[in-house]
Order: structure tokens, then C-alpha cells, then sequence
């Protein structure tokens, strides 16, 4: 039997993440609807882009990403730009005008049919402290825009696991997708 046409097999189920066997194919999948997370690209008024350290069990380290969460975890049928406000308010304090979904992709194909918004949040204001939820323990780093590529190498020598998506995000913050310069 093809892999691609075996029926799924699912070997374990928790609150957030399923197991599945597919024919020779084992990987995750999200138990909420849609199985979607989105990446919040959020650059203040002062030019700063927002970026959010904090303690991942799967990797026994401290993490830098960008602002992140799933949607529709909260409220079942809300949008992917609600969503990625709401996450962006909680984990970082600041709230947005206006977010616009860049592009939707997987995050790692070979092990989770999971995607991912890439989400731009403007019309930036500081509305909190941030910090995450009650589970959370988040520390919000703004850091110049111009020298945002080199504090991730800074934080990376540091020891600190960095996201590979951030460099994406970077990217889209000085471009379109279809490669040419924001203006």
C-alpha cells in the first residue's frame, strides 16, 4: 500500500497535537481546527521590530522568535488576523491597527501537516506590559531594525535556539514577496 493512499492511523491524541502513522509516514498534526499558527512581523513606530525569548521544553533551551500562536485555539472560526492581534497584544503588549497575511506555508513537512501565517501587524501602539498568558514566561525584546540580523547572531552565539523562520520574517519586512524592496 502507497504511503500516499494508506489510511491514517492515529496513535495518539492529546489537547494540542495528534500523532498519525500513515503507511511508512509518521508526524503530528494540531487537534485544533485548521491546524494553523501564525508569525506576527511587528515593527514599532520607533523602528523596532518585536521579538520574544522564552523557555521551550521540547528543546530544553530559551528561544528567540517572533511573536506567535496559534489560531483559533481561543475562539473556534476566529481569522488568522485576529488571531495574530490577539497573540501580538498578549505576548508582546502591543496592539495593531491592521494585520495582513503574507503567505501561509508548512513548517516542517517531513513531521507535522502544521502550517504557518506569516502575518505583517502595523499601526503598531504599546496598549501593555506583555509576557504572555498565565502558562508563559515571556520577555519582549524591540530591537533596531538595522541591527536586528545582527543581535539574532549575538543571541545565537549566546546559546539561545533561534527560530529559522525569523530570517523570513526579516526578510519580509524589507520586501515583497515577489522579491522586490518595501518602499
Amino acid at each position: 500500500m502507497s504511503h500516499n493512499t494508506a489510511e491514517p492511523r492515529v496513535v495518539y491524541e492529546g489537547k494540542y497535537q495528534r500523532m498519525v502513522v500513515r503507511g511508512t509516514w509518521e508526524y503530528s498534526e494540531r487537534t485544533h481546527a485548521g491546524g494553523l499558527a501564525a508569525i506576527i512581523i511587528a515593527v514599532t513606530p520607533d523602528d523596532e521590530v518585536l521579538f520574544v525569548e522564552q523557555f521551550r521544553v521540547p528543546l530544553q533551551a530559551r528561544t528567540i522568535e517572533m511573536p506567535a500562536g496559534l489560531v483559533g485555539d481561543i475562539t473556534a472560526g476566529e481569522s488568522i488576523e485576529v488571531s495574530a492581534v490577539r497573540e501580538l497584544e498578549e505576548e508582546t503588549g502591543w496592539t495593531a491597527d491592521h494585520a495582513e497575511v503574507l503567505m501561509i506555508g508548512p513548517t516542517s513537512s517531513g513531521a507535522s501537516s502544521e502550517k504557518i501565517a506569516f502575518v505583517r501587524a502595523t499601526g503598531l501602539r504599546r496598549i501593555g506590559p506583555g509576557g504572555g498568558d498565565a502558562s508563559e514566561d515571556i520577555t519582549v525584546h524591540a530591537i533596531a531594525r538595522n541591527r536586528a540580523a545582527a543581535w539574532l547572531v549575538e543571541k545565537m552565539a549566546e546559546g539561545y535556539e533561534l527560530d529559522a523562520k525569523l530570517w523570513a520574517g526579516l526578510w519580509m519586512i524589507e520586501h515583497h514577496l515577489d522579491g522586490r524592496p518595501r518602499g
